[in-house]
């Protein structure tokens, strides 16, 4: 049986999220600043009378943050805590058409702390992204 995955636009990439890590698919409307987190924590939003983290993907991918408006979101909950991965579109749920591959040796640096496979979808070879690696974000790769 092949994976579901989630098609986003990412860092000016369509890439896939794991369907499994994935609870919602919303527009968030105000993000509160919240003093003292890292830079690619956008802030806080309310969401079904819950607080998310929100995480600014762009920023953790390493791009500088805020240089598009974000409004689509992917909601995870990670060890329990819930996140909004706010992302540059959201597109469809598919299925995988085989088993994912390795990274090719030569993968941008920008996706090296987030990526885990290439995905076959669609008739082409997506980057499948570690939703956790993205909440992390940038220093996660120093630890």
């Amino acid at each position: 049986m092949s994976a579901l995955l989630l098609i986003v636009r990412l860092g000016g990439e369509r890439v896939a999220f794991p369907a499994a890590d994935v609870e919602a698919v919303v527009e968030i409307d105000l993000v509160v600043p919240a003093p003292g987190t890292p830079p690619h924590v956008a802030g806080l939003a309310a969401l079904r009378s819950r607080v998310l983290t929100v995480i600014d993907c762009r920023a953790s991918l390493g791009f500088a943050p805020g240089e598009v408006p974000h409004r689509d979101a992917v909601v995870a909950v990670i060890d329990g805590h819930p996140y909004a991965l706010l992302v540059e579109g959201v597109e469809d749920v598919i299925e995988a058409e085989a088993e994912s591959v390795p990274l090719p040796v030569q993968t941008s640096a920008v996706w090296q702390h987030a990526a885990r496979a290439m995905v076959p979808a669609e008739g082409e070879l997506l980057l499948l992204v570690d939703v956790a690696a993205l909440i992390a974000g940038p220093q996660r790769e120093a630890a």
